[in-house]
């Protein structure tokens, strides 16, 4: 553990290192199993790459690995990412481990919007329109329990929590409203919504989250030395020159524009925000430049873990990836929350 405390590049090279390891694992393990050549072979050959050739796998493997498991396995750890890197993010604007990206409304606005969406019938007629309903739900969400938590100009980190669980509830509470005037057939589509996971995702769903999502991870890793400032205390920023309240407002929109989008497109993932972030930071150490990358690999590397289990454990049936990371993670999280007892009371 010190040794990679002292050495973080490496740390984050080893966590790279294992998570191309689940990957290619996530790829060949299944109902049909594939040998690991034959894998690489379909995955190399379908993005141009040189070294193998169609005659290397079979039509049946190629239909496997690029149709149904890399689309799957490819949000799994886009997904992963984004929630392991908002989920560091809260922690460090908050000064809390116990924070993860859901604080401030996002999953409540998302979970509205999908059901507004499924009620309103147009969850069947694209694949594009409970996402886009969730995104906005998010969003306004998070503009409601800002305007609620400021006053002067300034967003105090209390106010801004209660403000989120108040918004929270009143989302559940509307949420909840429309659920029961909807009939059986959408009740179980919206359940499956809220569990999370990562079946039938298709490369169209790629395309939806790569984007928003390498752009939100990226401008929250740029800003990661501004990030171990604000930790420091808020006036030890202002002492610096920062502007606190915009630079923190600027960290929340960003993590809810990129918390948003996985969760319109795997669904409400728990645990992988709160949890990931506080065991890189056991791992590496509290440096929001080396937190964040290594928050991103392990959330991914976690996620799409939890996706390979609940597909291999019990098949030919599935475990969905939202029961699995809740199965994995509350232990931990109970685990921390005594901790946090003990440390505080």
């Amino acid at each position: 553990m010190d040794f990679l405390h002292k050495n973080r590049k490496i740390a984050i090279f080893i966590l790279l290192g294992l998570l191309i390891f689940v990957a290619l694992s996530s790829l060949t393990f299944g109902q049909v199993p594939i040998p690991l050549k034959n894998t690489v072979a379909v995955v190399f050959n379908g993005f141009g790459l040189p070294g193998f050739t169609p005659q290397d796998f079979t039509k049946e493997q190629e239909a496997i690995i690029w149709f149904i498991r890399l689309p799957r396995m490819l949000v799994g750890v886009l997904v992963g990412a984004a929630l392991g890197t908002c989920g560091a993010v809260m922690q460090g604007i908050f000064s809390n481990p116990l924070a993860d990206p859901g604080l401030i409304g996002i999953s409540s606005g998302a979970a509205t919007g999908a059901v507004l969406s499924i009620a309103l019938g147009t969850a069947t007629t694209s694949m594009y329109s409970m996402p886009a309903f969730a995104f906005c739900g998010s969003i306004c969400a998070v503009c409601l329990t800002v305007f609620l938590a400021m006053k002067n100009g300034k967003i105090p980190v209390m106010t801004l929590l209660l403000s989120g669980v108040a918004v929270g509830m009143l989302l559940g509470a509307l949420t909840s409203g429309i659920l029961t005037f909807m009939n059986e057939q959408k009740l179980q589509q919206y359940l499956f919504w809220m569990v999370g996971g990562l079946d039938y995702r298709r490369w169209e769903h790629v395309y939806m989250a790569i984007g928003p999502i390498c752009f939100g991870i990226v401008i929250m890793n740029l800003l990661a030395r501004h990030l171990n400032i604000l930790v420091l205390g808020e006036t030890e920023a202002k002492a610096v020159g920062m502007h606190v309240t915009a630079f923190r407002m600027g960290l929340l929109f960003i993590s809810a524009l990129t918390t948003a989008t996985s969760v319109c497109v795997s669904g409400n993932v728990g645990f992988v925000g709160l949890v990931i972030p506080h065991m890189m930071r056991m791992l590496i150490g509290p440096d929001h430049r080396y937190l964040l990358p290594a928050s991103a690999l392990g959330g991914a590397m976690f996620l799409v873990l939890c996706d390979s289990l609940g597909r291999i454990l019990i098949a030919p049936a599935e475990v969905r990836v939202g029961i699995m990371t809740a199965l994995l993670g509350t232990p931990y999280f109970l685990y921390l929350l005594r901790k946090m007892r003990k440390q505080f009371f």
